[in-house]
């Protein structure tokens, strides 16, 4: 690929097949979940690449540091919504999509619809800033499966709080927010499942890890099935990507 413009310019794929993203409000288990998923599909032969935003690349990692110590902040939900495309270019350029053009299977704890929610919603930037920049920077390279974890903010940002106190964190920029920005967050995220109901599903995130674990395999076992009639191996050697 080049190096200048969007990824949306630069590539002719389709929307991809095997692309899976984990959205949801803080202290939802999105970390907890994307890899006890991970675990489950290699035990069925999969491969499967892990990955995160921002980040999940070098540039997209140092664009993390920035925007997560509030370092972005001053500058506004905009300049902070431009940040987060700016890494998922080159997220999806360095580690996405070349994932998936081996055939694997790709899980990314948050993704577009998080720049939605924070920046577009309740950043309050105007639906059609957000979608051209959401077309600048991801094109037709859409995830095709999105698990919301829904969890009332109340019960999340305790176990948000009770986590970082175990390894001595810092708040980041998000977590310090108030209670009725992450009531709004929740709200956000719920919108999105029902304007896309055929990509989404919302998960009760505040049971048991197990629980949730296993109605989520339920979900991306059901979304497989259409699909895939044959094993992780055979699956990647027809991959559209190959």
């Amino acid at each position: 690929m080049g190096s200048g413009g969007g990824v949306g310019e630069e590539t002719d794929m389709t929307a991809p097949l095997h692309f899976i993203t984990f959205e949801g409000g803080e202290g939802g288990g999105k970390s907890t979940q994307v890899g006890l998923l991970r675990s489950r599909l290699e035990g069925e032969g999969f491969e499967v690449v892990l990955t995160r935003e921002p980040g999940g690349s070098e540039r997209g990692e140092k664009i993390r540091e920035f925007i997560l110590s509030g370092q972005g902040k001053p500058y506004g939900a905009f300049a902070e919504a431009v940040l987060f495309s700016a890494a998922r270019i080159d997220h999806l350029r360095e580690t996405i999509i070349p994932a998936l053009q081996r055939g694997a299977i790709v899980i990314c704890d948050r993704f577009a619809d998080s720049t939605r929610a924070y920046q577009g919603i309740l950043g309050e930037i105007e639906p059609e800033v957000i979608s051209a920049l959401e077309r600048a920077a991801i094109g037709e390279n859409r995830p095709t499966l999105t698990i919301i974890l829904d969890i009332p903010p109340e019960i999340g940002l305790a176990r948000a709080n009770a986590r970082r106190e175990g390894v001595g964190g810092a708040v980041d920029r998000f977590e310090g927010e108030d209670m009725e920005f992450h009531r709004n967050l929740r709200r956000a995220f719920l919108d999105i499942a029902k304007q896309e109901p055929e990509r989404c599903r919302v998960i009760a995130a505040d049971r048991a890890p197990e629980i949730v674990a296993q109605e989520i395999w339920q979900v991306v076992s059901k979304w497989l099935s259409p699909k895939e009639g044959e094993s992780g191996k055979d699956r990647k050697q027809g991959s559209q990507y190959g």
